[in-house]
């Protein structure tokens, strides 16, 4: 981590901006939140803040309003969660920037926690206008990014903020990167990668990037359909990516170089057709005919991967195994999480649907993190550079100088 982090600067009594991420799942009938794990998450850093008299200003995007206000994307019921789970009233603004937003920051005493409005209800957000980015400011004294899930997008709050405020890594964001550098830089072995998803294409960057750092790397999902397809398997009418059959082909030529063992399905769950009400079989991936789709991995599969995962002394998880919407095609991937929850290994999950999966099935404590980025996590260990990241102060004599230039006396 060689970034400065909130726990590197004195916050007592400053104006301390935090970017979270509590873009929360919402039941669709009633408004509720249905899930507050990325609520959850971030309050260390909010707690941090709090016990050391800071004059906490948290703001979040919510869902896709698509720069209007709408109204079932308010951040209300945001604000009355955490404030159950901290125990204090957490005001929330009527928007995220505004005169009448500066004067309900001005009254804030230190401790007090506000909530600002969706910035998304700003077209200017996704944008990373400077205009923008200044309103934002004028708010706070010091900023603070703890959303890893969105610090992979060039935004006004992740990126463009940090051009006038002294910027700094929150500490759900340092545990994200320090967690998932470990893959990069020293990881134990066996090191095992369970990949799964729809798409090759989401994933190449990753798996080249891992590639020399890996023991095993398990392909399920739609995904796997395509590596089959560049063995000339017939694949039915499974959905694959034309385009990716020679980077499929790339990635398998590349795992025999480095001597990885790369495993794909032996056994495949298919059926006639996608819905609620249809069946499937299980058939070898020689016997799939050209009527028939790939939905989930089969039995044999399930205990391949079982050998090699149970060997391993760390296993990094994305992406389902099959369509895990449907419920008689989520075995593989329920499966999948079972084992990992039991194994000894250290378990990195690699957020997005893969994260909601062991929250859903209520084994997220069962694993060694679970990660609240899933574009981001991809990006960063496929090696990209995320924007929000790279925009905060070095952890170096020239940026503790100008911390202490740019940030104001009590």
């Amino acid at each position: 981590m060689d970034k400065l982090t909130v726990r590197d600067i004195d916050i007592s009594g400053k104006r301390v901006l935090v970017r979270v991420d509590f873009n929360v799942p919402l039941d669709e009938k009633t408004g509720a939140i249905t899930d507050d794990n990325r609520i959850q998450a971030t309050l260390p850093t909010i707690r941090y803040l709090i016990d050391r008299g800071a004059r906490v200003i948290l703001c979040s995007h919510l869902g896709r309003p698509g720069g209007k206000v709408v109204d079932k994307l308010r951040l209300t019921v945001v604000a009355q969660r955490l404030s159950q789970i901290l125990g204090k009233q957490v005001g929330v603004t009527k928007d995220c920037i505004g005169s009448e937003t500066e004067k309900s920051v001005k009254s804030l005493k230190d401790s007090d926690v506000l909530l600002l409005e969706n910035l998304r209800f700003h077209s200017a957000e996704e944008m990373d206008s400077p205009v923008f980015a200044r309103a934002l400011a004028r708010l706070a004294d010091v900023y603070v990014n703890d959303a890893f899930g969105t610090s992979h997008r060039s935004h006004s709050s992740i990126v463009g903020i940090t051009e006038y405020l002294p910027s700094v890594a929150g500490l759900l964001l340092e545990k994200e990167l320090e967690t998932l550098g470990s893959i990069l830089k020293n990881p134990a072995h066996p090191f095992g990668g369970l990949v799964g998803g729809a798409k090759v294409s989401d994933k190449v960057g990753m798996l080249e990037n891992i590639m020399g750092k890996v023991d095993f790397l398990l392909i399920g999902g739609g995904m796997a359909a395509t590596f089959l397809k560049a063995q000339s398997y017939e694949i039915g009418l499974s959905l694959i990516e034309t385009d990716r059959l020679d980077t499929a082909a790339g990635l398998m030529k590349k795992a025999a170089e480095n001597g990885v063992r790369l495993l794909l399905p032996v056994d495949v769950v298919v059926t006639d057709e996608i819905s609620a009400e249809a069946e499937g079989k299980v058939v070898s991936i020689e016997n799939i005919s050209p009527r028939q789709r790939i939905v989930d991995i089969g039995q044999q599969t399930l205990k391949n991967f079982y050998k090699e995962l149970r060997r391993c002394k760390i296993v990094f998880w994305n992406g389902p195994m099959g369509i895990y919407e449907i419920p008689q095609f989520a075995e593989g991937t329920r499966a999948m999480a079972k084992l990992l929850a039991g194994i000894g290994a250290i378990t990195i999950i690699g957020g997005g649907s893969t994260a909601e999966i062991v929250i859903n099935m209520e084994l997220a404590d069962k694993m060694s993190f679970v990660s609240t980025g899933g574009g981001a996590s991809l990006n960063f260990l496929g090696g990209q550079t995320l924007p929000g990241v790279e925009a905060l102060l070095d952890k170096d004599s020239l940026a503790v100088g100008k911390l202490k230039r740019l940030i104001p006396s009590k």
